[in-house]
């Protein structure tokens, strides 16, 4: 009879075992990469820059200033803000003493914005100057707030203040120590709080570790994924209230890349001059962002100097748009794909070596789905029956996926997430042999006709193939005979004309005859959720009895 003798009882440990923690990666940057510098366009107006060292001696500052303020390992610490230094140096001193940085959304709407933070507890909030009359207005539904920050100098601070213990962000920090001793945290104590967009119900919270958040940043960061070095200068244009900004804040210190906050000046003018002015080599965003971008430069006949490549996710990339940056300015488009709960990157799409010798529309086949999973990440299909499917790139399910910084549960909520240890994702996906991933619809967007189902991604991504299309939704709309049918909605380019049989004409050959849409209405605008995607359930509830009504 064998017996069994455990590791511990045979050998002795060889190697160390220091904690991951997210103050570390600030600790780094400053040996490393001391000198690289961070530039930040301000709420006020002008640029800001300094250097890593400087960020570092700053959010040891705030971390002695909170530590004074009564702020303990566990206080949730909430942020208002746009992309900029001082937000940087939130995401660091507050996590590396313990406690917990709680980004929100301030395109959530009040109401939302006010559950979040009591749902949360939080205790500080600090904000931006843009959003001193949100604060205002949703100050007095704020339960656990103690103290309002200002980021701001003294010069910018309200005359008349309307918010109780309102404070400037310089004099916060003004007087307090530049040195910190970290503390040697628990590598899987909570670091960072982020909340789902809410557009099924209250939004929902997933608490990140400093162990999930380290890891993230390895992976994110892979060669097959952003691939940032030293000789990188990445502007963000994906916010730092949205899961982190996709982990970017950590990853630009940890690689030593330069890093360029926009602020709050989204516009496609200001976007072009701060990358041109601070030769950005790379950025990473959502979709309605890009349109807003390619949008100025085709106006205005320009072209890129530095920007070589950009990481579309949020929502899938439509191919017009792919073709437009890579074919027009040369800009290598990566498509990826990420929730909230994964913290957020699942999947990355760069071509193999092989695939690189494929023809230029076999390469955009591949380029168009949402691409390989980050090592530290599994992903799955599986069919109604919740038995997996095959990855042969045609089979389609519900994606499932686990991992290092995937959620396991939400915050203060007691059942687990996952599903025999896997997270359902809500996306409808396909999996090819390669391992190459491609999100068909979220499951709730799926169009069943007749019982079957039509991609409304798909039929979006070829209207928007159309010259004349400058942005497109499709939902399903119910069917006294069908169940569901196609409803496409459009928003044309200035100056733009076309007519609903013309698009339905742009279709024919494209699709199977049953999937063409039942109708095409034009409109204005379409609606958008907070992190820039279509909000379908709100164009569900306006054209609900569109057939019907015909």
């Amino acid at each position: 009879m064998t017996t069994i003798v455990p590791v511990s009882s045979r050998l002795s440990a060889s190697m160390m075992h220091n904690p991951l923690l997210i103050s570390s990666i600030l600790e780094h940057a400053v040996r490393c990469h001391g000198d690289i510098e961070v530039v930040s366009r301000r709420c006020e107006g002008d640029i800001h820059r300094y250097t890593y060292t400087d960020a570092a001696k700053r959010a040891k500052q705030l971390a002695n200033a909170l530590k004074a303020h009564g702020v303990v390992e566990g206080a949730r610490v909430a942020t208002l803000a746009w992309n900029g230094y001082r937000h940087f140096e939130i995401y660091y001193a507050v996590s590396g003493m313990g406690a917990i940085t709680h980004t929100i959304n301030p395109r959530l709407f009040p109401e939302q914005i006010a559950y979040i933070a009591n749902h949360a507890e939080d205790e500080i909030l600090f904000f931006d100057l843009t959003f001193l009359p949100l604060v205002e207005a949703v100050a007095p539904k704020l339960s656990s707030i103690k103290t309002y920050v200002l980021m701001a100098d003294k010069t910018h601070m309200p005359a008349a203040p309307k918010l109780p213990n309102l404070q400037c962000y310089e004099d916060f920090i003004a007087g307090h120590a530049a040195e910190f001793d970290w503390p040697a945290l628990d590598e899987n104590s909570p670091a960072s709080l982020c909340y789902t967009s809410g557009t099924t119900g209250n939004p929902k919270g997933v608490l990140y570790t400093h162990r999930s958040t380290v890891l993230h940043t390895y992976g994110a960061n892979a060669p097959d994924g952003f691939g940032l070095t030293s000789d990188s200068v990445l502007l963000p244009v994906v916010p730092m209230f949205h899961v982190n900004a996709w982990g970017t804040p950590y990853m630009c210190p940890a690689f030593g890349c330069k890093l360029v906050f926009p602020g709050p000046a989204m516009d496609g003018a200001s976007l072009y001059q701060l990358f041109e002015q601070e030769g950005v080599t790379l950025s990473a965003g959502v979709p309605t962002v890009w349109l807003g971008l390619l949008n100025y430069v085709r106006t205005n006949n320009l072209r890129f100097s530095t920007f070589k490549e950009t990481v579309i996710g949020g929502s899938a990339c439509p191919p017009a748009m792919l073709r437009e940056f890579e074919e027009i300015h040369g800009i290598t488009v990566v498509h990826a794909w990420g929730m909230t709960e994964l913290s957020p990157l699942g999947t990355v799409c760069r071509l193999k070596r092989a695939q690189k010798l494929l023809s230029p529309e076999a390469q955009f086949a591949i380029k168009v789905k949402q691409g390989r999973s980050v090592f530290g990440v599994d992903m799955k299909i599986v069919g109604s029956d919740g038995k997996a499917l095959p990855h042969d790139g045609k089979a389609f399910g519900d994606l499932y996926v686990r991992g290092g910084w995937v959620c396991a549960q939400y915050y203060k909520e007691t059942e687990s997430a996952l599903i025999d240890g896997w997270f359902p994702t809500g996306d409808v996906a396909t999996i090819d042999t390669d391992g190459f991933m491609q999100i068909t619809d979220r499951s709730k967007d799926v169009i069943k006709s007749g019982g079957e189902w039509i991609s409304s991604i798909e039929l979006e991504n070829l209207a928007m193939s159309h010259p004349a299309v400058m942005e497109a939704a499709v939902i399903g709309v119910a069917h006294a005979k069908w169940d569901e049918r196609p409803l496409l909605l459009v928003v044309l380019k200035p100056d733009a004309s076309l007519t609903a049989a013309d698009l339905l004409q742009f279709y024919e050959g494209k699709i199977a005859k049953w999937w063409m849409p039942d109708d095409v209405v034009f409109v204005a605008a379409l609606p958008h959720t907070a992190t820039g995607k279509l909000l379908k359930m709100k164009l569900r509830d306006e054209y609900r009895e569109h057939f019907s009504a015909q």
